[in-house]
């Protein structure tokens, strides 16, 4: 076969490639030389990552099971196997969780959780005939600890957490390595478009609490680290030899991780309450 063959090289698969984290690590892994299959919901918009070598663009919308499927079926029968999974896909919703209502929840985590787990066990029956693979779900430093006005956030980044610890138990005897990325600040959509805020309509109540945690958190967001930081961090938890399994990048990922362990609880929490003011 020739050495110029998509099929020789090795294929990473990223969800949620049209901006942010993901479209860094798409370009990051092709000027590495790898195949990528960059996929997103709509295709049609992207324009950047059609210029870097490697990169090909894939429907897929992660809330939608038979979109994965095909999206598998197409990326495999075009690169022959996919070697690593990015679950990066995902949004940020923050707010007062008394005025969110059910039908949000359920968006927040068919996106940030059950989008992921879906993508995780067609990358499971993929991978594991192949006896290789690693699968890198992209939480946060919000699946350790905690925030005000994240509350259904971390939640789903929680559970993000605890189902990659858990399966890493069952994928190992296949060499299929999970591992964890937990970003910090990152300057990415997070804190722009892709931001969903939901506060009440129908009292004022939470109003100065809002204004103090909204400040901070903003003025952190606009001083994050570039997404290529992320980026960079995923190439080395994915061609490494370590048995790593959590991999946290950027501030106050790297600050507040240690904090919370050596720190007593309250100690720890009047640290967070002093940082907004509250």
């Amino acid at each position: 076969m020739n050495n110029n063959s998509p099929k020789t090289k090795q294929t990473i698969l990223i969800t949620g490639a049209s901006s942010g984290i993901g479209k860094a690590t798409a370009i990051y892994f092709s000027q590495k030389g790898w195949n990528v299959a960059a996929t997103m919901r709509d295709p049609s918009k992207e324009n950047e990552l059609t210029g870097h070598p490697g990169i090909r663009l894939y429907k897929l919308d992660v809330t939608d099971s038979d979109s994965v499927i095909l999206a598998f079926k197409n990326i495999t029968n075009d690169f022959g196997k996919i070697d690593v999974l990015v679950n990066n896909a995902g949004f940020g919703a923050d707010g007062i969780f008394e005025a969110m209502d059910d039908e949000f929840i359920r968006k927040q985590f068919e996106t940030n959780v059950f989008g992921l787990l879906r993508m995780t066990r067609e990358a499971m029956k993929h991978m594991r005939p192949n006896r290789s693979g690693t699968i890198v779900q992209v939480a946060s430093v919000g699946g350790r600890v905690a925030f005000p006005l994240y509350s259904i956030y971390h939640a789903s980044k929680w559970a993000v957490e605890g189902f990659s610890e858990s399966l890493q138990f069952e994928a190992e005897q296949f060499n299929i390595k999970i591992k964890i990325i937990e970003p910090g600040a990152i300057k990415t959509e997070f804190y722009g478009r892709s931001r969903a805020f939901i506060k009440p309509t129908d009292t004022n109540d939470y109003d100065a609490f809002t204004a103090k945690i909204e400040k901070l958190n903003m003025e952190t967001g606009m001083k994050g680290a570039a997404p290529e930081t992320v980026a960079r961090t995923i190439f080395r938890a994915v061609t490494g030899n370590s048995k790593k399994l959590r991999y946290p990048v950027a501030y106050p990922a790297n600050i507040l991780l240690p904090m919370k362990r050596f720190l007593p609880a309250s100690w720890y929490y009047a640290f967070v309450r002093k940082s907004y003011g509250i």
